[in-house]
């Protein structure tokens, strides 16, 4: 025979849930317990609360397990219970694709970073393995480059010196 899992219905001490957490978890999962509460005023006349209503619960405790035919309280509060679950239900399961998708991209996004690692920059390569044309472009490459470094210098001289000496230019040969 296997041993038990649990240790079963237990009798608990009635009294305040300190821990809101805990004590939330607790209401969610009675929320749909039967009630019903009835007081007297000190004159003598009566009050009375229930749910799903005061008679669906009396019939209940008196045996009569018979739906009030206007007592529809607890099939709506069952019904809500139902489309909100498979609300989110839903929601998490397209969080969960999200997820799954941001997952694959940060895969191929690592995947593309280590093959950048592993190839030399192009101005690594060795000159005598580039062919003609290559070279060519290589050098317009640089020239461009050049050329926007000049006037990023330039630009940054004449920002630096607009209230020193006359800024000096920098030309491209």
């Amino acid at each position: 025979m296997a041993a038990k899992k649990t240790r079963g219905r237990q009798k608990i001490e009635m009294k305040k849930i300190e821990n809101e957490n805990d004590r939330m978890i607790a209401f969610s999962k009675r929320r749909s317990a039967e009630i019903g509460i009835v007081v007297f005023s000190p004159s003598g006349k009566p009050f009375s609360l229930g749910h799903p209503s005061l008679e669906a619960v009396a019939n209940r405790f008196l045996g009569l397990n018979q739906e009030h035919p206007n007592d529809n309280t607890h099939l709506l509060v069952e019904a809500h219970c139902r489309v909100r679950i498979s609300e989110l239900n839903q929601q998490h399961n397209e969080l969960l694709r999200q997820l799954d998708e941001e997952n694959a991209r940060e895969k191929i996004l690592k995947q593309n970073r280590k093959g950048k690692e592993t190839q030399p920059h192009w101005w690594e390569t060795p000159v005598n393995e580039i062919n003609h044309h290559e070279l060519l472009q290589m050098d317009a490459a640089v020239d461009d480059l050049h050329k926007t470094f000049l006037a990023k210098l330039n630009e940054k001289t004449a920002a630096a010196s607009s209230s020193m000496a006359p800024p000096m230019y920098f030309h491209h040969k």
